[in-house]
């Protein structure tokens, strides 16, 4: 029983790892261009994220250290 189990969960997961180029269903089409493109994006395109889904990571070191300001918000919990 032991081995059934393990064998089906083996043949579930290799399936995860079959990828193919992306295609649109029999009788679909891609989606139609975006207002102001001037052409259809293609799968790989509409799956890239823009800019402002990933933005680039700053690697700016801190200058000089600064003093913080005190803050009147952080109040010490009430017993």
């Amino acid at each position: 029983m032991r081995a059934v189990l393990l064998f089906g969960s083996v043949l579930l997961l290799a399936g995860c790892g079959a990828a193919t180029n992306l295609k649109p269903a029999k009788g679909e089409s891609l989606p139609i261009a975006p207002y102001g493109a001037k052409a259809t994006p293609t799968p790989a395109e509409l799956l890239k994220p823009s800019d402002q889904a990933r933005p680039a990571r700053s690697d700016e070191l801190l200058k000089r250290s600064q003093e913080r300001r005190s803050d009147e918000f952080s109040l010490p919990p009430p017993n």
